[in-house]
């Protein structure tokens, strides 16, 4: 299987992360816009997990913790297109603000191939060392 095929693989997990938490937390009473920064965290950080264990396994870092750092902060620039779409969708079509998960949908995708690059350049770029 290809690299990037997995890399989408994690994507389509973290966006059933993604809009299970929204739809919870909007559940427990936050709008769509709070909602959506945690919901994004809990779906980067599962994404992490897979690229880590499986998409970039031989790439992977011996720091978990500071991978993880790094792997957030260079999905922010996806997650800033992400939560734009999103937004931008919300406000103005009616079908989205019926359906949020459109909006989470069509984000999750413009960002995907920005996550990619990073994750490929900034995030998983050493090779795996033997412990």
């Amino acid at each position: 299987m290809t690299r990037l095929l997995r890399f989408g693989v994690g994507g389509v997990v973290g966006f059933l992360v993604d809009s299970g938490v929204l739809y919870a937390l909007m559940a427990v009473g936050l709008g769509p816009y709070a909602a959506r920064v945690p919901s994004f965290l809990c779906a980067a950080t599962a994404t992490w997990l897979i690229n880590r264990y499986w998409t970039f396994a031989d790439r992977r870092s011996l720091r978990r913790g500071s991978e993880w750092g790094r792997y957030v902060v260079a999905m922010i620039a996806g997650g800033v297109l992400n939560y734009a779409v999103y937004a931008v969708l919300v406000g103005h079509s009616e079908v989205v603000r019926t359906w949020p998960v459109l909006g989470v949908a069509a984000g999750s995708l413009a960002g995907m191939v920005l996550n990619f690059l990073s994750s490929w350049f900034l995030v998983f770029k050493a090779p795996a060392r033997q412990p």
